[in-house]
């Protein structure tokens, strides 16, 4: 029996072959990147190194130093690592006239724009210490100007996450600041950070790479930036809603024309363009690489065919006018030829993908059939931007195919098939046990067949998770895998799968967060929907309660029905009979489910009255599950569902 390794390896000859094939293929002597990404530079911090009130380190650039080697090593696919190092550059950068993003301080920028009386922060980072960092770096160069607005670009949390670290609630809620968002914000929010939270997170590790080692032989950056800070994550919900189309706002003297972009790269998003100062921006819809119609961390399968519709319209609409066009990641291009070829290769990327899958698709072939056989087209192939550092043509064909026809391929064999365990046992049983199987996948492995050892590896993993000779060669494909890929998040997803092989995943009793500022940020209807979510349905079989709900402070009424395993309710309505009601504050609420306060301690200390069955809300609480931070995924996962 081989015994653990715990140390990655080096890139093997048939790695190494595949990563100077990309050399050859790609244009490296075309710097204009570079350029673009130094360009406007003013000012940095001698390290962005960035710590929390309890001196933490939620956000370093120091543990990258090794991407100052121009040449990328064998174990780094050099397309790639030339992303990673475009990604270093930090600080802050004047982009146009009163435009000003601070860049490198999280995997997405901060934009300030100048107006007359302060300055108006667009998309606040993921963390208040990064934002707050940011402000300071801008306030240090520009001087101590008042934020008078700020603007959420999209749904996503580096989009709003830092948003206590450059502007005071009081000054929110005096009307002071107003806060903008596009439609349906809030409900994305949820959906994504709460509802699908959990999962989200764990899967996020793979995605970004958070949790593997900084290095040629680990993480190098994720594509759209280096990777998430690791900060406090606030949200003050929108004041002001974009709702329509196109819509037109002078905020602190600078006119904005909003253009609403949903199901593109959010389900909730929109472009910004300020006339008088010629500069168009993207939010998160045209980044300088191919982005995900379906992002490995989970999401909705997006509208790739609605994404090139709005970048279409926003390039006709605007693009004419501008001089400069930027997102919230990566940098600017400047100069109108410049501007409009971007926008039209990027228009062209996302409806190549649409349209060329839907066609084979329905000249039948299967989600997995069209991805082997997609690529970028020649015309594009050989442009930066379009390369697969984020998303990749694979993945996307994918989600595309999903979008339309969903996971089932149409063949009745894969209709119902066992689960991942027991599927795992049938394929060792059938092909002869794990020692026949681990054989044969040595022999494809030192074929370089990468791809099929790492499933062969995997199944015997589920059947047997303790045979370390499977966890080992395994993880040594995927690594491999990880040291080709284009994709930053491919790579990190590889890499971090080869580490939980090799070391088992990271344990620990810890809760998955959830960002209190959220929680009191849902509407009611979105929070009696969170609660359904946590109902341990096994637990409730047979179970039936009727509780009402009555906020003292807002004066509404709700009428909650636990009945065959599913909570339900009813806004405004109050039943009678009922077996409990309880009268309190929302933000009691808040503090129950945030397990802050239980039902008998709130009762105790007068914040909350009962009448009727008290015991029924108490046995309500007690049938809610508590998610946990990490779950497996590279081998068995056990239902750990744990009640209060």
């Amino acid at each position: 029996m081989t015994t653990r390794d715990p140390a990655p390896h080096d890139a093997t000859p048939i790695t190494l072959a595949s990563n100077q094939a990309v050399l050859a293929a790609l244009p490296f002597d075309d710097t204009q990147d570079f350029a673009d990404a130094r360009r406007g530079f003013i000012g940095s911090l001698p390290e962005v190194e960035v710590r929390n009130a309890q001196g933490r380190v939620v956000w370093s650039l120091r543990e990258y130093a090794f991407l100052a080697e121009a040449t990328a090593p064998p174990t780094v696919n050099p397309s790639l690592w030339r992303q990673a190092r475009l990604n270093m550059h930090h600080g802050l950068f004047q982009v146009t006239e009163r435009v000003y993003q601070v860049r490198g301080f999280d995997i997405s920028n901060m934009t300030l724009i100048e107006g007359d009386a302060g300055i108006i922060v667009i998309d606040p980072l993921i963390s208040t210490e990064v934002a707050r960092a940011g402000l300071e770096l801008y306030r240090a160069h520009r001087g101590a100007r008042p934020v008078t607005a700020v603007i959420y670009s999209h749904s996503h949390v580096d989009h709003y996450g830092g948003v206590r670290g450059v502007v005071d609630e009081d000054d929110v809620r005096a009307g002071r600041v107003d806060v903008w968002a596009p439609d349906r914000f809030m409900q994305e929010v949820v959906s994504e950070n709460v509802i699908a939270g959990t999962a989200m997170v764990r899967r996020a590790q793979f995605q970004f790479g958070a949790t593997l080692p900084k290095g040629p032989r680990g993480q190098v950056d994720a594509g759209l930036g280096k990777v998430t800070s690791r900060g406090t994550v606030t949200l003050i919900p929108p004041t002001r809603t974009i709702a329509e189309r196109i819509e037109t706002h002078v905020i602190d003297g600078i006119e904005i024309v909003f253009q609403l972009t949903p199901e593109a790269e959010a389900p909730a998003e929109m472009h910004m363009f300020y006339p008088a100062l010629r500069a168009l921006n993207l939010a998160e819809n045209a980044t300088h690489n191919l982005h995900n119609t379906y992002p490995i961390r989970g999401a909705q399968a997006r509208d790739a065919n609605a994404w090139a519709k709005y970048l279409n319209e926003a390039r006709d609409r605007f693009g004419r006018h501008a001089e400069v066009a930027f997102a919230q990641h990566h940098w600017p291009v400047w100069g109108n030829p410049r501007l409009l070829d971007f926008l039209a290769r990027q228009r062209d990327l996302y409806k190549y993908l649409h349209d060329q899958t839907a066609r084979l698709m329905n000249h039948g072939l299967k989600a997995v059939e069209i991805a082997e056989r997609l690529a970028l087209p020649a015309s594009q192939a050989r442009t930066w931007h379009v390369r697969g550092y984020y998303g990749t043509v694979s993945h996307n064909a994918k989600a595309i195919y999903q979008r339309y026809l969903g996971w089932y391929d149409a063949n009745p064999a894969n209709l119902n098939p066992l689960p991942p365990l027991e599927r795992g046992r049938k394929y060792v049983e059938y092909m002869g046990g794990a020692d026949a199987v681990i054989a044969k996948a040595r022999a494809d492995f030192a074929k370089g067949e990468y791809r099929f050892v790492a499933e062969a590896m995997s199944h015997v993993v589920f059947a047997d998770p303790a045979n370390v000779e499977a966890r080992q060669l395994g993880a040594d494909a995927l690594e491999q895998l990880g040291y080709a890929a284009e994709s930053a998040t491919w790579r990190n997803a590889y890499l971090l799968g080869a580490l939980e092989l090799r070391q088992g995943a990271a344990t620990t009793a810890a809760r998955a967060p959830v960002s209190p500022d959220v929680v009191r940020a849902m509407s009611l209807d979105l929070f009696f929907d969170y609660l359904g979510v946590r109902l341990n349905g096994d637990k409730a079989e047979g179970r039936r309660l009727v509780i009402n709900w009555v906020f003292s402070d807002l004066d509404r009424g709700y009428v909650l029905n636990l009945e065959h395993c599913a909570l339900t309710y009813l806004a405004d309505r109050q039943s009678d009979p009922a077996d409990a009601t309880v009268t309190l504050a929302r933000a009691t609420l808040n503090r129950l489910v945030l397990r802050e306060l239980t039902v008998a301690d709130g009762v105790e200390h007068g914040l909350l009255a009962v009448t009727g069955d008290a015991a029924k809300v108490i046995e309500l609480f007690d049938l809610l599950d508590d998610f946990a931070l990490t779950f497996d995924v590279v081998e068995p996962q056990r239902l750990r569902g744990t009640p209060r």
